[in-house]
């Protein structure tokens, strides 16, 4: 059952990253305006927050099955929309329903993981999981990119469909007599545990490492292709980066180094991610040899891989059943958020590749002391 929840996850953030290349060759087909085509990528972030958001409290009051249950199947239908999405409209239309459908997934998925898992294997699940996300961000790009090169964009997403309505179907099956009781609890309205999760030192915390995983991620899409291009490199080059930082993450997820993050404490790993995310940005803005921005990447995946199932760690430990849902929901609000902040922010200051990585580096560096600064005095689950 466990496995078959990782297969979602993965195909979740297999659907997100094989739009990456994608995205904005059918905007310009279809005619959009460089404005436009800017609000079609950015659409579904903004869509997908508020399905995050809407999937935690739904969770909460209905459990995670029927939210994982509907987001599948709703997230297949609005994929296979996009044939019908003729013009730059339409396809606004239909970014903005795949993303919020599709932002119902994620949070029902994690909440059903932490709710079926022993305590003592919390951290262990967690590095599962995010070695099931980072494959994806490996996969994801190169399918959609050589399947578009061969047929088009609009048969990648009507693959991705099919792919989402074979899982939509088999949950039914698989996870209904597994599915995790719901507390008669979760039916009450209460607006108390949402006011409690920004409480919570720790919880906030989480959030805050989910924002700045995410906007570092932002920062590495928009900034290292230019980077490489200023080296003299190409596209390709920029994809073997991503997919070095990718491998290291995924091994260290996989290997018996994930048993650590059962051993160690969420905050201590969370800020050894961090820094180590941020000494990586701060020294790619200034290397000017490709050999060593693969040696960073590297380390900087090592980073990633710390730090992600740390915030999962601290957002499991710090919830009850209860509000693990809504918790879940913000908590990949502020991923999103942090992806289109970490472009958007740069792009704005009109930063240059190195300037940028720089940024991101001292802010990350100055984020990881923050969290370290502030002790965890308010109880777990308040």
């Amino acid at each position: 059952m466990r496995i078959f929840v990782y297969i979602i996850i993965f195909f979740s953030f297999f659907d997100l990253f094989s739009q990456l290349p994608i995205m904005t060759p059918l905007a310009v087909s279809l005619g959009a305006t460089p404005f436009v085509t800017g609000l079609v990528v950015g659409m579904f972030s903004l869509s997908n927050m508020i399905g995050n958001v809407a999937s935690g409290f739904f969770t909460d009051k209905k459990g995670p099955f029927l939210l994982l249950l509907a987001g599948l199947l709703l997230t297949s239908m609005s994929l296979f929309l996009y044939q019908l999405a003729f013009d730059p409209i339409l396809l606004l239309f239909v970014r903005f329903i795949h993303g919020l459908n599709a932002g119902l997934i994620i949070p029902a998925a994690f909440t059903f993981m932490a709710n079926t898992t022993a305590k003592n294997e919390k951290g262990k699940g967690a590095a599962i999981s995010g070695a099931f996300i980072g494959l994806a961000a490996i996969m994801g790009p190169a399918f959609s990119g050589i399947l578009a090169s061969r047929t088009n964009e609009v048969t990648v997403l009507n693959a991705t469909a099919i792919f989402m309505l074979i899982l939509g179907i088999l949950s039914y099956f698989i996870l209904r007599k597994k599915a995790v009781a719901v507390h008669p609890s979760l039916s009450r309205k209460t607006e108390r545990p949402v006011r409690q999760l920004f409480h919570s030192r720790p919880i906030v915390k989480a959030f805050a490492g989910a924002f700045f995983l995410m906007f570092s991620q932002g920062v590495l899409a928009y900034m290292l292709p230019l980077k490489v291009e200023a080296l003299g490199s190409d596209t390709q080059t920029s994809g073997m980066l991503l997919s070095t930082f990718g491998v290291v993450a995924v091994l260290i997820f996989i290997l018996p180094t994930n048993r650590l993050f059962d051993h160690l404490k969420p905050q201590n790993t969370l800020v050894f991610g961090m820094i180590t995310m941020a000494v990586c940005m701060g020294c790619i803005s200034f290397l000017e040899s490709l050999s060593l921005l693969f040696v960073f990447m590297a380390l900087y995946g090592m980073g990633f891989a710390f730090l992600f199932p740390s915030i999962n760690s601290l957002l499991i430990e710090s919830t009850t059943d209860e509000n693990r849902g809504k918790a879940y929901g913000y908590f990949y609000a502020f991923f999103s958020i942090g992806v289109v902040t970490g472009s958007g922010v740069t792009g704005l200051l009109q930063l240059s590749a190195n300037g940028g990585f720089l940024f991101t580096g001292i802010l990350l560096l100055a984020a990881a002391v923050i969290i370290k600064l502030i002790k965890n005095t308010i109880p777990a689950g308040a």
